[in-house]
């Protein structure tokens, strides 16, 4: 018998479950534990020891928890946030955490290494890269990357992918909006031997559903068609609805076709969707042939399904098809609730039909339905409107008699209507009576008010009023810069408005705001001196002016043709620190075109664009103008004059003076007068204005030419020698 040589004792292979296999570099041994402590075997080099660079791979040494023990002895760099989401990856499973961490490694960008450190692993299950993909939760992470994970997946041997896999694959492409891309997952599915089942369509129909896509729906819909899929009449619900929210109806009917053709029962919610679709196109009577047809095959609908479609009429203000539907509910013996009266009540006041309203109202006091604030605010509201002041107080009575409490809507809502039958005595009783219920009066509260005071120059009153808005805490500057602002929209209300102005300022009322206001009204309405005299006053008074008001003042200086002191203005305004408005750098610009000042101009324009964010459109084309000069064509600005003009931004004085600028500098007279000649011709430049202009071009020409020659006389220091040659020529 031949001696027995001893065997050693094998130990279970972890991984592929076989007890007869030897480690070898490629198939490391586990000893236990999730990935804890596996172990890789490398052949010995007798010639060099091996380099820490090329040394294997040991799962070992890597910790998927950043918070453990070995992280803290050697703390890796912190992640940027955009990775973040990888590192903080502590539900997922081991392998899953590795893979990513491979990419974290790699700044998140698909290349060699993260293939050679994806490779260590032995094989990749479907529901892995589905566990991965779903970790590409933040928008800012890598799609690209997840993309090319999955097909790296895909061609390794022996796999394939799983519905699990594919849906995963579908909501990280929508994730990050690629949804085009996830619109070609069914193909793909069908070219790898796996065709797509209804769950897959509905994952995309869902996507663009949410993201209200709804052609996009319709075009998942058709490829369903294409593969022979017949959805579900959930599914067809949802597509359904998805396209008459996105307001592709004919679309949605053209799909019910479908739906019908293939034998399926509607259900009630099928019905509304068509039914709000119609409504909301004013389709009202192919709505009730559909309405018939619910009422045939299903049910009646019941008060919800009217009220929601009186609602979606409401929305539309179809005051015809409310009405209708409405005859329609009575007719199926359907009582309508508080909230289906409150629905059309407050349509039919919103259209201007008061009295049906009205008359629905009286249909609820018999019936004893409880009537909610709502309906008593929309009918005061139309009453006041048709000058109805009396029922609109009724109403009020009415309201406070059942219990409730009027809001300050309605008060305001009085307080204007009994203002404009000139009954200010009530409003003023009202509006104390708001006080008096602890409600904090606003300005539309107080307006008709002030009104109705100045125009019967009751200016007592006025000021009893403003003395209680200041005990009420309420801001008086606002209030009073608000009423002003009102009162000087119109013209033939500014000399009224300069009385209420005088009176405020002798009872202490005035401020810089009213001050703005009033000067900044009359420069609006041509009155530029007597703006100046507004000013002059403000002076001479405690208010010290801001930069609006100095902004006001530079308009109207310019206007008046005082172009000197507008520009000492604007330098105030500056010293103070702060940046003059847009109609001052306008008007300062055209002020200073009309004195042939153009560099000061293009710098006035450079000024106003570096501190003004959103600057005036032909700021921004006069500095492209003079950029495309430096080409010498006037081709180059022609095309972009005519680009100006498309975007309805006319050429002004800016756009001349960039003309000038740039073809003095950069190009020809003859290239100028060709440009100029081009706006006569398009009817942008009067002739007169045309010449003007060209005389202009050649001035500033002239003064750049002489300008040029000075430097060249200064740099060279020939310019003493002729000075002392004229001298003598002047003495010969």
């Amino acid at each position: 018998m031949p001696p027995q040589i001893p065997t050693k004792p094998h130990k279970s292979y972890f991984y592929y479950g076989h007890r007869h296999r030897n480690p070898k570099q490629h198939r490391p041994t586990v000893y236990g534990g999730l990935f804890s402590n596996r172990q890789s075997l490398s052949p010995p080099s007798p010639h060099k020891p091996i380099s820490p660079k090329s040394q294997p791979f040991d799962l070992h040494k890597w910790d998927p928890d950043p918070s453990s023990a070995l992280s803290k002895l050697t703390p890796p760099p912190p992640p940027p946030a955009s990775e973040a989401f990888f590192s903080s990856s502590v539900r997922l499973s081991p392998i899953a955490r590795f893979i990513l961490d491979a990419f974290r490694k790699n700044q998140n960008k698909w290349g060699s290494s993260v293939i050679s450190e994806l490779n260590k692993l032995r094989r990749v299950t479907p529901d892995l890269v589905a566990e991965v993909l779903k970790a590409f939760h933040r928008r800012d992470s890598n799609p690209i990357l997840a993309s090319m994970f999955f097909h790296w997946a895909g061609k390794q041997k022996g796999f394939h992918h799983n519905y699990a896999s594919y849906n995963a694959f579908a909501y990280c492409l929508n994730r990050h909006n690629r949804f085009r891309a996830a619109d070609q997952i069914p193909e793909l599915m069908d070219s790898q031997g796996k065709p797509p089942s209804e769950k897959q369509f509905e994952i995309l129909i869902r996507m663009h559903s949410d993201g209200n896509r709804g052609l996009r729906v319709y075009y998942v819909y058709e490829k369903m068609k294409k593969f022979g899929v017949i959805p579900r009449v959930f599914l067809y619900n949802r597509i359904l609805d998805a396209l008459v929210k996105t307001g592709h109806l004919d679309l949605a009917l053209s799909v019910y076709g479908d739906f019908q053709e293939h034998g399926l029962v509607e259900e009630s919610i099928t019905f509304m969707i068509l039914i709000k679709g119609l409504c909301k196109a004013g389709r009202v009577e192919e709505m009730l042939e559909l309405l018939a047809r619910m009422r045939a095959n299903l049910c009646k609908p019941d008060v919800f399904a009217y009220t929601a479609m009186v609602k979606v009429l409401v929305s539309e203000e179809n005051v015809e098809g409310c009405l209708r539907v409405w005859d329609e509910m009575r007719a199926d013996g359907v009582e309508p609730d508080v909230m289906a009266y409150e629905t059309l009540i407050t349509g039919l006041c919103k259209a201007g039909q008061a009295g049906k309203g009205y008359e629905l109202f009286q249909v609820m006091k018999e019936k004893r339905i409880l009537i909610g604030r709502t309906i008593y605010g929309s009918l005061i509201d139309a009453f006041v409107q048709d000058e109805k002041v009396g029922l609109a107080c009724d109403l009020w009575k009415d309201l406070v008699d059942s219990g409730y409490r009027a809001d300050l809507g309605m008060y305001n809502s009085l307080i204007k209507g009994l203002c404009n039958i000139n009954q200010v005595d009530k409003a003023y009783k009202l509006f104390q009576l708001t006080i008096r219920e602890d409600l904090k009066p606003e300005f539309e509260t107080v307006k008709p008010i002030l009104t109705m005071y100045v125009k019967s120059k009751r200016m007592e009153d006025l000021w009893t009023l403003l003395s209680l808005l200041k005990k009420l805490e309420l801001s008086v500057d606002g209030v009073l810069s608000r009423f002003l602002s009102f009162m000087v929209e119109k013209e033939d209300k500014i000399s009224t408005a300069l009385e209420v102005f005088r009176g405020l300022n002798v009872k202490g009322y005035g401020s810089v705001a009213v001050y703005n206001i009033i000067i900044g009204a009359l420069h609006q309405h041509g009155q530029a001196k007597k703006a100046l005299e507004i000013y002059d006053d403000m002076k001479s008074s405690n208010f010290k002016p801001d930069s609006s008001t100095y902004s006001i003042v530079v308009s109207c200086l310019v206007e008046i043709g005082k172009i000197q002191e507008a520009c000492e203005f604007h330098n105030e305004i500056v010293e103070l620190g702060s940046v003059p408005s847009i109609s001052a750098y306008c008007s300062l610009a055209e002020g200073l075109f009309k004195t042939c000042e153009i560099d000061a101009v293009l710098m006035l324009v450079r000024d106003c664009l570096a501190n003004i964010e959103s600057g005036p459109l032909e700021f921004k084309y006069a500095l492209t103008i003079v950029h495309v000069c430096k080409s010498g064509k006037a081709e180059t600005v022609i095309s972009v004059l005519n680009e100006m003009i498309q975007e309805d931004c006319p050429p002004s004085t800016v756009t001349y003076s960039a003309i000038i600028y740039g073809m003095s500098k950069y190009g020809t007279v003859d290239g100028g007068k060709k440009v100029f000649l081009h706006l006569k011709e398009s009817r942008h430049l009067t002739e007169a204005n045309c010449i003007m202009c060209e005389e202009l071009l050649i001035d500033h020409m002239k003064k750049k030419t002489a300008d040029l020659v000075r430097c060249g006389l200064k740099f060279f220091n020939l310019e003493s020698k002729l000075k002392a040659k004229g001298s003598m020529l002047l003495s010969t």
